[in-house]
C-alpha cells in the first residue's frame, strides 16, 4: 500500500494538473473553430452539388424538349418525358409554370393548371439565365433543396408549345399534397400572357441531410479524437522537455556529488542491500590501502578489515547510528586510528538500501594532542627546574669554593688535592647540567634574520667532521640548489645547535661505522624540510613517543635535554621536528621549517 500511494505520488509530481488544463484551455478553442469551418464547408458543398444535380436536370430536361420539339411532338410528349425524368431517384417532383405561376407541366398530372411560385418574382427569373436555389419545407418528410432559372429548350419561341399545356386540355381535379399550391382558376384564354417560363426541381435532402448529419457526427467525433491526441502531444512535449532538464539537472547533481564523495578528505564506504561495496572514495583508498577499481561489487566481508566488518555487523542487528573511535589494521600490518560515523541507509518508504560508514584518520590529531600533552609537561617542567636550579646554585657556589680552599691548603697532599679537585669538577659538571636547564626552562631569544640554510648545514657538519672520522661514519649531503641559495629568515646560532645535537647523536648511534646522510628540499610552496638520516641502531618503539621529553636518554653519558632543546628551537622557528626509527636500521630525523618570502620585512631582535 505504501509503495502504491508513493508511485501515485511521483506520478502526479511529473504530471501537474495545471499542465493538463492549459493544454485543454489552448486546444479547446482551435478545434472547436476547425470543427466549425469543417462543417461549414461539408455543407458549402452538399449545397453545390445539389445545385449542380439540379441544373445538370434542367438541361438534361430541356435537351428532350428541344428533341421532341425537333420531332413536333405534342403536350402530352412532353408531359410524359417530364414525369419520365422525375421518376429517378431522390426527386420530389419538375415543374414548369409560365410567368404568372401557372403549371403548364408537372412530375404530378394533376397539379397541371394550379399556380406556383407566386412568392417569387416569376418575369424577372424567366428573363434571365442565371440559377437559383431555396430550402423549402415539406411536411411529409425532409425538406425539399428547389433548383429553378428560365426554362427555354430554344432560342426561339416554343412552337405550339403554349397549346398542348393549354389549360382547356386540363383536368378539373385539385391536386393532392401539402406541398404544391391549392388550385386556383385558370386565366381565361383571352387573358394576356408574359412571354417566357420558369422550370422548378424539387430534390429530397432525406439522404443528404442523413449523411451530412453523419459526417457531422463524424468530423465532432474527429475534432474530439484530435484534441486528445493533441492535449497528449502538448502534454508529452511539456513533459520530454521536463524530463530533459530534470535529467539535466540530475546530471549536475550527480556530477557534484560524485566529485564531492570521490574528493571529501573523509574516507567513504557505501554497501548495497546485498552486502556488496558500492561506494569506495579516494580517501579510503589511501586509508585502508585498497583500490576502488578492485573492491566495488564485491562482497564488504571479503575486502575490509574486521573493524570495520565488525560495524556492518552492529548496524545490521540495531539500525542505528554509530559513533566510535577504533584502530584499524590495514595493509603491511599497520594499524591507525580511525573516527568512525556510520548508519543505515533507508528509502522513504522503509525499504532497506543499505549500510554507509564516513570515518577519518586520527593519526595526526593523536599526534597533535601528544604534543600538546608533552608542551604541557615541559612547560610544568621549566617552571620547576628553573626554582631548583635558582636554589642549587646557591650551595654549588659555596661547595666549589670551598673545595678550591681545600686543594690549595693540601697541595703537598696529592691524595687530599685530587679529592678535591674531583669535587670541582663535579660541581662544574653540575653547574653545566643546571645552565642547560635554566636554557631549557626560560622563553628562548631568537635573532631571526635571513640566512642561507645550506650554510648552516655544511657549518653544523664541517664541526662534527672530526667525530664522524672517528668513528668512521661517512658523511653524504643532498643540499637542493634552489632552496640552499634562498635566504630563509633563521636564527643561524640555534639552528646550528639544532644540527650538531641531531648529528652527534647519529654519528654516537653508530658504533660500528655507517652513513649520515643529510639532504635539503622543498615540501610544498610554504614549506623546507631538511632530513638527518643515520644508519645505527635505531629507537625501540616503545621509547619513541618520550625522545623529546627532558632528562629522557639511553646513553649512560647523555643528560637527556639535548633533544628536548632542539625541539624548543624548532618550535621557535615556527617549525615542526619528527622522528622516525627502526631498530637496527637507523633513525630519520625530519625538520619542517616555514618559507616565507617576505624576508626584508624581518629585522634582527
Amino acid at each position: 500500500m505504501n509503495g502504491k500511494r508513493y508511485g501515485k505520488k511521483r506520478l502526479w509530481v511529473v504530471i501537474p494538473p495545471w499542465l493538463i488544463i492549459g493544454a485543454v484551455v489552448i486546444l479547446v478553442p482551435v478545434f472547436i473553430f476547425m470543427t466549425v469551418e469543417n462543417i461549414n464547408r461539408q455543407k458549402e458543398q452538399t449545397t453545390r452539388l445539389l445545385v449542380e444535380k439540379g441544373a445538370a436536370l434542367i438541361r438534361s430536361f430541356e435537351a428532350g424538349a428541344r428533341t421532341g420539339i425537333g420531332l413536333h411532338w405534342g403536350g402530352f410528349q412532353l408531359q410524359k418525358l417530364l414525369m419520365e425524368t422525375a421518376e429517378q431517384p431522390d426527386i420530389d417532383y419538375l415543374i414548369v409554370t409560365d410567368t404568372r405561376g401557372t403549371i403548364l407541366a408537372d412530375s404530378d398530372p394533376l397539379r397541371i393548371g394550379a399556380i406556383y411560385g407566386q412568392d417569387l418574382d416569376l418575369a424577372k427569373i424567366a428573363g434571365s439565365a442565371k440559377l437559383a436555389w431555396r430550402q423549402a419545407p415539406n411536411s411529409e418528410g425532409a425538406d425539399t433543396f428547389e433548383v429553378y432559372r428560365r426554362f427555354a429548350p430554344t432560342r426561339d419561341p416554343l412552337p405550339r408549345f403554349p397549346n398542348p399545356f393549354s389549360v382547356r386540355s386540363l383536368p378539373d381535379a385539385p391536386p393532392p399534397g401539402s406541398l404544391k399550391s391549392p388550385p386556383a382558376k385558370p386565366p381565361a384564354a383571352s387573358e394576356s400572357r408574359p412571354p417566357g417560363f420558369v422550370i422548378f426541381v424539387g430534390l429530397n435532402m432525406g439522404p443528404i441531410t442523413a449523411a451530412h448529419e453523419e459526417d457531422i457526427r463524424h468530423t465532432i467525433w474527429m475534432a474530439v479524437l484530435f484534441m486528445l491526441i493533441g492535449c497528449a502531444g502538448i502534454i508529452s512535449l511539456l513533459l520530454a522537455q521536463g524530463y530533459r532538464a530534470a535529467r539535466r539537472s540530475l546530471s549536475r547533481i550527480k556530477a557534484f556529488s560524485d566529485s564531492l564523495v570521490e574528493n571529501m578528505p573523509i574516507g567513504l564506504i557505501a554497501t548495497d542491500a546485498g552486502g556488496k561495496l558500492s561506494a569506495f572514495n579516494r580517501t579510503a583508498e589511501a586509508i585502508l590501502g585498497s583500490a576502488a577499481g578492485k573492491t566495488l561489487e564485491k562482497p564488504a566481508e571479503e575486502i575490509l578489515p574486521e573493524s570495520c566488518r565488525g560495524l556492518f555487523r552492529t548496524l545490521a542487528r540495531e539500525r542505528r547510528l554509530i559513533e566510535r573511535e577504533i584502530d584499524c589494521a590495514v595493509a603491511e600490518g599497520r594499524t591507525i586510528p580511525l573516527y568512525v560515523i556510520a548508519t543505515t541507509l533507508l528509502e522513504e518508504n522503509g525499504d532497506f538500501v543499505g549500510h554507509v560508514i564516513l570515518f577519518r584518520d586520527m593519526t595526526e590529531l593523536r599526534r597533535l594532542e601528544d604534543e600538546i600533552a608533552r608542551s604541557r609537561r615541559l612547560a610544568s617542567l621549566g617552571s620547576l627546574a628553573a626554582g631548583i636550579a635558582h636554589e642549587i646554585r646557591n650551595p654549588l657556589s659555596s661547595i666549589k669554593g670551598f673545595a678550591t680552599w681545600f686543594r690549595e691548603r693540601y697541595r703537598d697532599n696529592s691524595e687530599d688535592r685530587e679529592t678535591a679537585e674531583v669535587m670541582i669538577r663535579e660541581v662544574d659538571r653540575l653547574n653545566r647540567v643546571i645552565t642547560q636547564l635554566l636554557e631549557f626552562a626560560r622563553p628562548l631569544a631568537m635573532n631571526r634574520v635571513p640566512t642561507l640554510l645550506s650554510a648552516v648545514i655544511r657549518h653544523a657538519l664541517k664541526m662534527v667532521e672530526g667525530e664522524a672520522r672517528k668513528k668512521g661514519v661517512a658523511l653524504e649531503t643532498d643540499l637542493s640548489a634552489e632552496i640552499g641559495e634562498s635566504p630563509l629568515p633563521l636564527d643561524a646560532d640555534r639552528m646550528t645547535q639544532v644540527f650538531l645535537n641531531l648529528c652527534l647523536n647519529a654519528i654516537a648511534a653508530m658504533e660500528a661505522g655507517g652513513v649520515l646522510r643529510v639532504s635539503l628540499a622543498q615540501r610544498d610552496e610554504r614549506t623546507v624540510g631538511i632530513t638527518i638520516a643515520d644508519t645505527g641502531a635505531g629507537i625501540p618503539n616503545e621509547d619513541l613517543p618520550r625522545v623529546f621529553d627532558p632528562y629522557f636518554t639511553t646513553r649512560s653519558s647523555g643528560t637527556g635535554l639535548g633533544l628536548a632543546i632542539v625541539h624548543k628551537i624548532v618550535e621557535a622557528h615556527g617549525g615542526e621536528v619528527r622522528l622516525e626509527s627502526e631498530p637496527g636500521k637507523g633513525t630519520t630525523a625530519t625538520i619542517l621549517l616555514p618559507k616565507k618570502t617576505e624576508i626584508e620585512r624581518i629585522t634582527p631582535s
